[in-house]
């Protein structure tokens, strides 16, 4: 048995008994669809019972039993009526695969006269992607961690490596088993791996998503058959350029600016697509794109996560990334993202309702590190009242960072480091602005505060405080 704390021991349902696909649970599918105020027409329905009646419609992976134990195996949702209702608090592992000839163990013949190395539908090479994400009933709230790919920790019987290899030496078991481990023991329920060619069939299927590009991308690589050619600016995107926009890395952050792109159009995604309309096209997406998802969840877990996304507020739905830094050149043999366990252990007491020994202390404003990314193309000298505003409240560690490429209309004050409190405490000594808990700030702060149109109207009072 694994030794990961079990996330169905902090709420379990009384129903636990009751098997997900009995037939039971099936014509509650049929009534819950049927009568529900979201308008699906009746071969929507008949599709997405279709999914349910098959054992596991998504699952491409053979688990032994030993690697099945390394999931919780209590039901998530509830039965009959309730079936589509979380009943406990759900962590999900989220892999994205980007998968080369060279990383599975019998490569398609036809591949081998291609002059490139194609993308393949297969789960068995490296994680490109990694997220945790905590879908919290009791709190109604959604947390997505996300796992710079680089990440140096022990893989189970395979030595000290990059994170993202644990899926190449044990599949999703090892990997689940490996981030468990760097989380300080966080239980981890189901997981699901998504290949790229299927993340792009998932955003067409979605009818594309509009999110502002930071910066103008141009990138190839010949190998891979791989062209990126992105503009900077609000725009909608397709599934071949929100995959360019996911992947690229060449800049002078990496992998953790590709991170933070990623939450900004995850974020673009749930504010356009997380919506009861959705929900009703669920059969439609899943057929397109299960050929390329392999996962442990029922389709009906499958509706009761996406039903808890409807219903959840967006300012409750946060995004978080692992603590740590870049490894110096003359460390290791490799360049890694080397985590803070202790940063890591307090984040997931605060988020992840780990029990640790230390209670979180609260933030001393001198101590916090706060900057400031002007996007309204203000002047450097037309941030001083905000400046000496903070400054009188105590804060002492004060710099104005890079400008922030979108223009905003409201401020964000970004709890970079998933500090909630803190950023709540900027905002009401500013009195202006809309907190966000995401990683999408200035790297070096624990706050970033990302000044929108909506300060214009501010200088005055500030200046007179």
């Amino acid at each position: 048995m694994s030794t990961q704390r079990s996330s169905a021991q902090e709420d379990h349902s009384a129903n636990a008994s009751n098997s997900s696909n009995s037939p039971q649970s099936r014509r509650w599918l049929w009534f819950w669809l049927s009568m529900s105020g979201i308008a699906m027409v009746s071969a929507t329905v008949g599709a997405l019972l279709a999914f349910s009646l098959t054992s596991k419609p998504l699952l491409h992976s053979k688990l032994s039993q030993d690697e099945s134990a390394v999931f919780d195996s209590d039901r998530i949702s509830g039965s009959g009526l309730q079936f589509s209702e979380l009943t406990r608090p759900v962590n999900i592992l989220l892999l994205g695969m980007s998968v080369l000839p060279p990383d599975v163990k019998n490569p398609p013949p036809e591949t081998q006269n291609m002059r490139y190395q194609p993308q393949l539908n297969s789960f068995e090479g490296l994680s490109d992607v990694m997220l945790l994400i905590r879908f919290d009933p009791k709190n109604k709230k959604m947390v997505t961690l996300s796992i710079p790919r680089d990440t140096r920790i022990e893989v189970e019987g395979h030595g000290v490596k990059k994170i993202n290899a644990a899926n190449v030496d044990g599949g999703p078991a090892l990997t689940a088993k490996t981030v468990s481990k760097l989380l300080d023991g966080v239980g981890i329920d189901r997981y699901v791996r998504i290949n790229i060619l299927g993340v792009g069939k998932l955003i067409d299927a979605l009818g594309g998503v509009t999110v502002y590009v930071p910066k103008d991308m141009k990138y190839s690589d010949e190998s891979q058959h791989l062209y990126i050619n992105l503009k900077a600016g609000k725009q909608h995107l397709n599934g071949d350029q929100a995959l360019q926009l996911l992947r690229f890395r060449h800049d002078a952050l990496g992998d953790i600016g590709r991170i933070q792109r990623q939450q900004m159009l995850m974020r673009a995604l749930i504010d356009e697509t997380l919506n009861p309309t959705t929900l009703a096209e669920l059969p439609k997406i899943l057929d397109v794109v299960k050929e390329h998802i392999d996962t442990n969840l029922t389709v009906e877990e499958l509706v009761a996560l996406l039903g808890f996304g409807v219903r959840t507020n967006r300012s409750n739905m946060e995004m978080l990334m692992i603590p740590g830094r870049f490894s110096d050149s003359r460390e290791f043999d490799s360049s890694y993202w080397v985590p803070d366990i202790p940063r890591i252990n307090s984040m997931m007491a605060q988020h992840f309702d780990l029990e640790t020994e230390n209670a979180p202390q609260v933030t001393n404003p001198a101590s916090l590190r706060v900057a400031i990314q002007d996007s309204t193309g203000s002047k450097r000298a037309n941030l001083r009242p905000l400046i000496i505003a903070l400054q009188k409240a105590g804060y002492r560690n004060i710099y104005v960072a890079k400008s922030w490429g979108e223009p905003l209309e409201v401020t964000h004050i970004v709890a970079q480091q998933g500090d909630g409190s803190s950023a709540e405490s900027i905002r009401n000594t500013v009195g202006f602005g809309e907190v966000r808990i995401e990683s999408t700030g200035n790297l070096a702060s624990d706050i970033s505060i990302q000044v929108g149109k909506d300060w214009l109207q501010q200088k005055s009072r500030l200046r007179k405080l």
